[in-house]
C-alpha cells in the first residue's frame, strides 16, 4: 500500500513538472511568435511607407526640382530594403530613409511657399502620419521583445529557454547618428 501511493506521488509530480515544462515551452512559443507578428507589422508600415512615398513624391517633384539629391536618396534608399535581407539590414535602410525623410521635412517647414502647394501639404501630412505609423509598430516590437527576454533571462527561463533553443532576441534600433536632427544648408 505504501508504495502504491509513493508511485502515485512520483507520478503526479512528475505529471506537474511534465505540464509546467510543457506550458513554459508553449509560452515561449507563443511570445517568439508575437515578436515575429510584430516585426511583420513594422514591416508592413516600412512597406506602406516606400509603396505610398514614391508615389506622393513623384506628385510635389516639379515644385521641388531644387531638392532633387533628397528624392534620390529615398530612392537608393527604399532600393536598399528592398534588396535587405536581415533584419539589421532593413533596419540600417529604414533609417537611411528615415534621415532623407527629415531632411526633407526641414526643407519643407523653411520654404513657406511650398507649404501653399496642396500637394506638398498632402506629402507632409502623409510622411507624418507614416512616421508616426512606423514609430508605433517599432515600439510595439520592442515591448514584445523586452518581455519575451525578460521571461528567458529570469529563474527558470535563464535554465530552461536554452535547453529549447530560445535565445534573446534584439529590439529595435535607432540607426547611427539618429539623435542629432538634420542640418540643412540651402545656400551652398
Amino acid at each position: 500500500m505504501k508504495k502504491i501511493i509513493w508511485l502515485a506521488i512520483i507520478v503526479v509530480l512528475a505529471i506537474i513538472i511534465v505540464g509546467y515544462l510543457v506550458g513554459f515551452y508553449n509560452n515561449l512559443v507563443k511570445q517568439s511568435t508575437a515578436i515575429d507578428n510584430q516585426w511583420a507589422q513594422v514591416e508592413n508600415q516600412f512597406q506602406r511607407r516606400f509603396d505610398l512615398i514614391p508615389n506622393l513624391v513623384a506628385s510635389v517633384q516639379g515644385a521641388m526640382a531644387q531638392e532633387q539629391n533628397i528624392f534620390t536618396a529615398l530612392a537608393e534608399a527604399r532600393t536598399k530594403y528592398a534588396g535587405a535581407q536581415t533584419i539589421d539590414e532593413k533596419a540600417t535602410a529604414a533609417g537611411e530613409v528615415e534621415g532623407a525623410l527629415g531632411r526633407l521635412l526641414v526643407i519643407m517647414e523653411n520654404y513657406p511657399q511650398l507649404k501653399s502647394i496642396d500637394t506638398v501639404q498632402t506629402l507632409m501630412v502623409q510622411l507624418e502620419g507614416t512616421e508616426n505609423r512606423i514609430a508605433v509598430e517599432r515600439g510595439r516590437y520592442n515591448d514584445v521583445v523586452a518581455a519575451y527576454n525578460a521571461k528567458i533571462a529570469q529563474v527558470p527561463g535563464n535554465i530552461l529557454a536554452p535547453i529549447f533553443g530560445f535565445k534573446a532576441r534584439q529590439y529595435f534600433k535607432a540607426a547611427e547618428g539618429a539623435q542629432t536632427a538634420p542640418q540643412v544648408d540651402l545656400i551652398n
